[in-house]
């Protein structure tokens, strides 16, 4: 195990491993505090963003942060890791790296042809070292595209996953809230329900409802039911129509353990998943959701800074090909993002991280009621991730999630977001909104209330 040393104002700073060094090296979050491992003073935090400038890429291959004989993800990213992608960057160092990124010689394609060779070791280091600006700028470079019944990720176009939850799955609340997204152009990345109980027939029950809607009206967009993984299984061996398999998923062994959930679970879903072969024009069929902070509640963090641990976590996700993932950047509270300037910093990360790795990365901005923040952190929040080009955002009725009870975008604040960046819905679902009269001249939402427009059937029919 290495040690790295840098010295700032004439005083010497060591530390003792390369995991050491990337815990110091992070901006200021109250997790990496609460788990002992965040630098002792801003002084010790450029000292270590020094030294580690100077670390070659290559030196993340020689020492996992987490030893690869006790975790699987190590052995994920090591074993996976290719050599050829990473050759064009192999001899530069992290900060060197930075500079790179930054320049005009890395665009799209590169960047694509990249992906497979970088770790995600590699992608937190170079993010610890580079501002908001920095992260924003790099991300917009990255393209990733997947598709199942809506293609999500093109240029100039940002999709919206509709989360109408109930507290009690009612199923007249659920349409009530499909129903108000719909009008509001929202769902094209996915109609996705967290379920009150993990019940298997609570939850066969929700994805019938969401399939009879998306039939019915001939939507271009696929359903979620965001249960466990081993529901999901069960569930398709009953023959109930799944679109689109869930997982929170995290970057340790551990980690994934307290989830209940091991890759080779994950292999059994994802394989199932792909021979029911619902998709339309693609066939990415996972679902992941991470967020940083979660290794850290499960005593789970193996001495690794949280947001190093968030980019391990996309190593598991990119084994799958996924149709979507999404860090729900604020939702597990202040003890491990304290305040809007937290949230903002990881929410930049994650998302660059993400993209560079070469995921479909969509964010739930958000924040729980304790936390010190609130809907301006959202808009600013919203606002640079679309410039950053995420993939996708999470809308909830009025901003507010009444069965998770915590704060995130509305359906109103994506309209926003598409509007002052000229961005547009999936083709598909953008087509589907032109057929049934839901877009004007301008390709905007038009306003249908009380004019008796045939989607308000579905509430009709639900609440009857």
């Amino acid at each position: 195990m290495s040690a790295y040393t840098s010295t700032l104002s004439g005083e010497r700073y060591r530390f003792d491993s390369l995991a050491r060094l990337l815990a110091a090296a992070s901006p200021e979050r109250s997790g990496d505090r609460l788990a002992g491992l965040a630098a002792r003073s801003a002084q010790e935090r450029v000292a270590a963003r020094w030294a580690l400038a100077d670390v070659p890429l290559a030196e993340f291959l020689a020492e996992p942060v987490i030893p690869y004989e006790t975790d699987d993800v190590t052995r994920l990213i090591m074993d996976g890791h290719d050599a050829a992608a990473f050759a064009p960057v192999a001899g530069l160092t992290v900060g060197e790296f930075r500079e790179w990124l930054l320049s005009q010689a890395a665009d799209a394609g590169t960047l694509a042809a990249l992906a497979p060779g970088l770790t995600p070791e590699m992608v937190a280091a170079v993010s610890k070292l580079m501002g908001n600006a920095d992260l924003v700028a790099v991300a917009r470079k990255v393209t990733v595209v997947t598709a199942f019944r809506s293609t999500i990720g093109l240029p100039g176009r940002l999709a919206t996953r509709l989360q109408p939850n109930h507290p009690t799955d009612d199923p007249a609340g659920v349409a009530a809230a499909l129903l108000d997204g719909l009008l509001l152009g929202s769902g094209d990345a996915v109609i996705g329900i967290n379920p009150a109980t993990d019940s298997p027939k609570a939850v066969r029950d929700l994805l019938e409802l969401l399939d009879s809607v998306i039939g019915r009206y001939a939507i271009p967009t696929q359903s979620c039911v965001l249960c466990h993984v081993t529901t999901s299984v069960d569930l398709m061996e009953c023959g109930a129509p799944v679109d689109l398999v869930f997982q929170s998923i995290a970057g340790t062994q551990a980690a994934n353990a307290s989830f209940g959930v091991t890759l080779g679970l994950l292999d059994e879903a994802h394989e199932a998943a792909r021979a029911l072969d619902r998709g339309t024009v693609g066939r990415n069929v996972m679902y992941f959701e991470t967020g940083q902070g979660s290794a850290l509640s499960a005593d789970a963090h193996q001495g690794v800074d949280q947001q190093t641990v968030e980019a391990r976590a996309y190593a598991v996700a990119r084994r799958y090909d996924p149709l979507l993932v999404n860090t729900v950047v604020g939702f597990i509270g202040p003890e491990y993002l304290y305040d809007g300037r937290q949230i903002l910093r990881a929410a930049l990360e994650d998302h660059f991280c993400g993209k560079l790795l070469g995921l479909p990365m969509g964010l739930d901005i958000c924040y729980t009621n304790h936390a010190d923040a609130d809907d301006d952190d959202v808009a600013t929040m919203l606002t640079m991730l679309g410039v950053a080009g995420a993939s996708f955002v999470i809308c909830t009725p009025g901003g507010d999630d009444i069965m998770l009870n915590y704060q995130s975008a509305s359906y109103h604040d994506a309209l926003y977001l598409r509007e002052v960046l000229g961005l547009r819905p999936a083709p598909e679902f953008e087509a589907w909104l032109g057929s049934i009269g839901l877009l004007d001249e301008r390709g905007a939402i038009r306003d249908v209330s009380g004019t008796g427009h045939p989607l308000t059937a579905i509430g009709r029919g639900l609440a009857a």
